[in-house]
């Protein structure tokens, strides 16, 4: 129960290389994929956790040794938040940038192509916001979460 295979210095290198290839990948996977799950984004995160494992234990089932590699990504967790939080240019890169997705009624196609969002992702954040049109809407916004949050046009006096 307590007795490692391989030395503590191993969990904690295999613990930082999976965390750091893991936070790339799903970086990489755009906002949409990390803001909202769906069936198929959980059992993907199901599946990759499971499949790194043995490349974090080294095929070590001790207790010792998941604590040394649980406590590892903690550790790894705090220090990125932090070092995103004093330095800007990290925090980008962690996060993401917020993206426009409509101005002023109209529709950013790019801005849909690079988050692959459909048609009808967009058409559900605006019911969301309260509206049915991307003409009503004044700005819609991907945030670095993945959700979108709408703002409405004003409307005039006599509307």
């Amino acid at each position: 129960m307590w007795q490692m295979s391989v030395p503590w210095w191993e969990f904690v290198l295999r613990g930082v290389v999976v965390y750091l290839f893991l936070l790339a990948f799903m970086r990489l996977s755009g906002k949409r994929q990390t803001g909202q799950y769906e069936p198929f984004d959980l059992i993907l995160l199901l599946i990759l956790s499971n499949a790194v494992q043995n490349s974090m234990n080294a095929g070590d089932n001790s207790l010792l040794g998941g604590l040394v590699s649980a406590s590892t990504l903690m550790l790894l967790h705090v220090a990125l938040t932090r070092l995103a939080f004093h330095f800007p240019r990290v925090g980008r890169w962690v996060d993401g940038k917020a993206q426009v997705l409509i101005h002023q009624g109209t529709l950013n196609q790019a801005v849909m192509r690079r988050e692959l969002l459909t048609r009808e992702d967009v058409e559900a954040a605006l019911r969301a916001g309260g509206c049915l049109h991307a003409h009503e809407v004044e700005r819609a916004t991907i945030e670095t979460n993945g959700q979108i949050t709408v703002v409405l046009r004003r409307r005039g006096a006599d509307g």
